[in-house]
């Protein structure tokens, strides 16, 4: 080969090499843009999801706060009102006043949640009475296990894991109070823990040993609460009045359930006339027709993402104060949900 092609054909290789590389450095420019673009996208959904989630928690709130101001809130909480009405997927724009623009492009943004009531299932913080295991309560606790057939021992592990959990957190505040120790104090500095983490949610109380199993099979009718809470008797399933009512066997607590969608009761005198013979077991501390606590379950769909929250309210007069409220992960669905 004659030197002046050799040299034309080390320019072409030269070429095709340069041209190689800025192909490759602009697709990787282009491709960090796009990332860019992504990140900031999925980071504006998700402020604007998490903002609109917000809003819908206040509107939540605003409802517990007008069923308590009414005359009939006053007296009762039961199934028939409106808080208790779960609010079906509806189109977001359904919400908005006439004034705002919905254009044509935007995201379909589909909204549904409901509230129900925390006291109608049976509160885990009622087994301790004064940091020891309640008697009464453990009892109840066991007849709800029977109903489920589900192993006692699970129980009395929970009952020995929540009493450890609960000596330990008077020890560490027995302790910073003996020393002198202030709470910001202590933050820094390391502390003994003798038991368990104390669970706030239902689904934590595999840390006290229960399995997931019987956590599945328990979780529409237990709760955990900060404190302990009477059972409320408008809103309670049949498995849970059969085991908060001693005596009560599961065929006449269907039968309570079916009598009060009649007509609710308004106190718990009216429970006792309609109970008869086991009116005597009921207690003021145990049962009762109001309701405190509530759990808020919030649902919004954009196009193909789902996001959900679960928070706790509690209803102090006409104040309702959020106690804590968690965000589900993300879920993207390969087609459009319809």
């Amino acid at each position: 080969m004659s030197r002046p092609a050799a040299q034309g054909g080390a320019a072409l290789l030269t070429a095709m090499l340069a041209v190689a590389l800025v192909t490759t450095l602009a697709s990787a420019a282009l491709w960090q843009q796009w990332r860019q673009v992504e990140i900031e996208t999925a980071e504006r959904g998700r402020s604007q999801t998490s903002l609109m989630m917000t809003g819908a928690l206040d509107w939540t709130r605003l409802i517990l706060r007008e069923d308590a101001v009414s005359a009939q809130g006053a007296q009762a909480d039961h199934l028939g009102e409106p808080w208790a009405l779960p609010v079906q997927e509806s189109k977001l724009s359904s919400f908005l006043s006439q004034d705002q623009q919905w254009r044509d492009g935007d995201a379909e943004v589909f909204l549904s949640g409901q509230i129900t009531d925390a006291q109608s299932r049976m509160n885990v913080m009622n087994l301790l009475d004064n940091g020891h295991v309640s008697p009464k309560a453990f009892a109840r606790f066991a007849a709800l296990f029977e109903r489920l057939n589900l192993p006692l021992a699970e129980l009395q592990t929970l009952a020995q894991q929540l009493q450890r959990s609960q000596q330990s957190i008077s020890s560490n505040s027995a302790g910073n109070a003996a020393t002198g120790v202030s709470v910001s104090a202590t933050v820094s500095a390391p502390v003994t823990w003798a038991g368990p983490l104390m669970p706030q949610q239902t689904a934590q109380l595999v840390w006290l040993g229960l399995s997931p199993t019987s956590l599945a099979a328990l979780q529409p009718h237990i709760t955990v609460l900060p404190e302990a809470t009477p059972v409320n008797l408008n809103t309670a399933s049949a498995e849970v009045l059969s085991a908060a009512i001693a005596g009560l066997d599961l065929a006449s607590a269907r039968q309570m359930v079916q009598q009060r969608q009649r007509a609710h009761w308004t106190s718990l005198t009216a429970v006792q006339q309609a109970l008869g013979p086991s009116a005597r077991l009921l207690d003021e501390q145990q049962h009762s027709v109001r309701s405190r606590y509530f759990e808020v379950h919030g649902r919004m769909r954009i196009d193909n993402v789902v996001h959900q929250e679960l928070a706790l309210v509690r209803r102090e007069g006409n104040q309702v104060r959020m106690l804590w409220r968690i965000q589900s992960p993300m879920k993207r669905h390969s087609a459009p949900l319809q």
